[in-house]
Formats: C-alpha cells, structure tokens, sequence
C-alpha cells in the first residue's frame, strides 16, 4: 500500500467556507476535528477520524485573530503528527506578518521567520500558499513550499471584462513584478508609481509617475490590501496624469479598520480580490467583485497527494 493512500483535508477555524469549497472541488468530504477554546482561552484540537499514514492538508490562512489562528494551525500540524499522518501539509493561502521580512528598522524582529519555524517544527512536512508579499520567504523554510500565484485567475476576470485602452500600475517599484505578470498576460502596457511609506503608520504618500496614462483607464495591481491607503494613493496619482475609469485588483483582501467605506468613497470604480481571506459580507458594497481560488488550491492538492508537476498548473 502506498505510503500516503488516502487524502484529507481539514480546515481550521479562519475561513471554513473556503476550506468547504476545496473539499467541494475534490469531491471529497471535509475531514471531521473538534477546534474549540477552553474558558482560559486556549485551544484544544482533536482529530475525529483516523489519520494514520494519511495524506493530511490543513487549510489556515492567517488572517484576524492573527495569533489564535497561528497558534491553532501549529495545534492542528502537531495533533495530526502525534496521530501519526503520513504527511502533513499547511495550506496557508495567506502567509500572515509577511511583511516582517526583513530587520528594516533598529531592534525588531524578522517575523516571518520566525513562523515559518514554527511551522516547521510543529512538524509540518510541506507548505502550499499563495502570492507572499516577499519572495525570499520562501528561503525562510527548510521543508518544501509550493507558492501559487492568483495573478492568471485575475487576469482572466479582465480578459472578460474587455476593458479598452487599459494601462497596468504598479503601486511602487517592489510591485512591479505582479504587474508585469498581469501586463504580459492582457497584452497591456505598464506604469510604475513611486511612493513614500511613513514609518509603522501606514500612511502612504504617492509622489510620482513612470510612464503613460493620459487618456486610457488603469488597473492598479497589488498582493493585498490592507487599510487601502496605497491603493487610493496610486489612484489618486493616475488620476491626476490623465487616467480616466481606474479600477484595482489584488489578491488578499486583509480589509483593516474603515477600508470597506475608504475604497467606497474613493475614485477606483471597481475592486477586484479572491477569498483567500473571509471578508465581512454585511459590509461589502458592489464595488467589491470576488473572484474564488478555491479550485486551483484544490487542483494543487490534487496534484501534491498524486506527485504531479504543480508547476504545470500555470504553463500555457
């Protein structure tokens, strides 16, 4: 018998509906496990079913309560190791304190390091995620990781969309790449904003323009959004060199403090994100399109448990 036979998924408590939509996708029903808090507030894991050399995937992303849904992750990998899994892979569609790096500042830690040790020794075997905010993350793990991009998915809303005249923006030059990726897959020109980022504050300040965008519409093309304030400050710029329907899309919507009425009250005329991250549905406006991912981590899963190419999945 095959050493990883039979595949399981199970969701932690983030996002189960995107967990559900997995299971859905391959035609599978979701593992069953018990994810409670105690009245002292910690957690308690236990698996339902046996796991014993299964093929075990965990889905979590980090997302609000950041730490409770980290610290339930590294329960789930380690609960499902001491049940004997024959492997154990994290499926964390949003890497969470991704933007902890790097030591840009005196005296503060690397934080993505440091979960991805974590991670690591609570004896995860794999990691699946999605568009990390820094590619050197990557190189933070000693266990496999695949990183899967949104970009293609995205791409093909705006194929659909046909929108004439459309310039693809960078919100700042650390950007650029996932632009180009979108500008290269519509067969688009691309622009680059400079911007200035105010300390811990998120206040964001856009100074400049690369490139062209007097009389066509923008696509602002971003990893997350979080307060929005990059995304309107880019907007804002392409607005006042000429462009005219500017629209934004990104892949996580992190979605912090009053972003849901800052994007509603701001020039972007549409926003497009996947469901790598629960949104609070009574507050999303019109404004706000989602486009699921829940196949392609599905099919990567698929391709994982069965040891095909999960790069395959984005040649053309």
């Amino acid at each position: 018998m095959p050493l990883f036979e039979d595949l399981k998924v199970f969701s932690g408590n983030a996002h189960t509906q995107l967990g559900n939509d997995i299971a859905s996708y391959l035609n599978i029903p979701m593992g069953k496990c018990d994810l409670f808090k105690f009245s002292n507030d910690e957690s308690f894991v236990k698996y339902l079913e046996n796991i014993r050399e299964k093929d075990v995937f965990l889905i979590q992303p980090i997302t609000r309560p950041v730490n409770d849904n980290i610290m339930e992750l590294l329960i789930m990998i380690d609960a499902a190791r001491r049940a004997s899994a024959g492997r154990i892979t994290a499926v964390i569609p949003y890497y969470g304190y991704g933007r902890t790096d790097k030591k840009d500042q005196p005296r503060v830690a690397i934080t993505a390091r440091l979960i991805a040790d974590f991670i690591s020794i609570s004896g995860a075997d794999r990691v699946l995620t999605l568009n990390l905010h820094a590619g050197q993350i990557q190189g933070f793990f000693n266990i496999p990781l695949d990183e899967l991009s949104a970009i293609q998915t995205l791409s093909k809303y705006y194929i659909n969309k046909k929108i004439n005249k459309l310039v693809i923006a960078a919100t700042d030059i650390g950007a650029a790449k996932r632009a180009r990726d979108m500008a290269e897959l519509l067969d688009k020109p691309i622009v680059i904003i400079e911007k200035s980022r105010f300390g811990n504050s998120g206040k964001v300040e856009a100074m400049n323009l690369i490139g062209n965008v007097e009389g066509s519409s923008a696509l602002i093309v971003d990893d997350e959004i979080d307060t929005g304030n990059s995304v309107i400050a880019a907007a804002n710029v392409l607005k006042q060199f000429g462009a005219e329907d500017i629209y934004c899309t990104a892949v996580h919507p992190v979605f912090s403090g009053d972003v849901y009425e800052t994007l509603d009250n701001s020039v972007i005329k549409e926003i497009v994100v996947t469901d790598t991250l629960p949104l609070n549905t009574d507050r999303v406006m019109s404004k706000i399109k989602i486009v699921s991912i829940s196949q392609m981590l599905g099919e990567a899963i698929h391709r994982i448990h069965n040891g095909l190419s999960v790069g395959a999945m984005f040649e053309n």
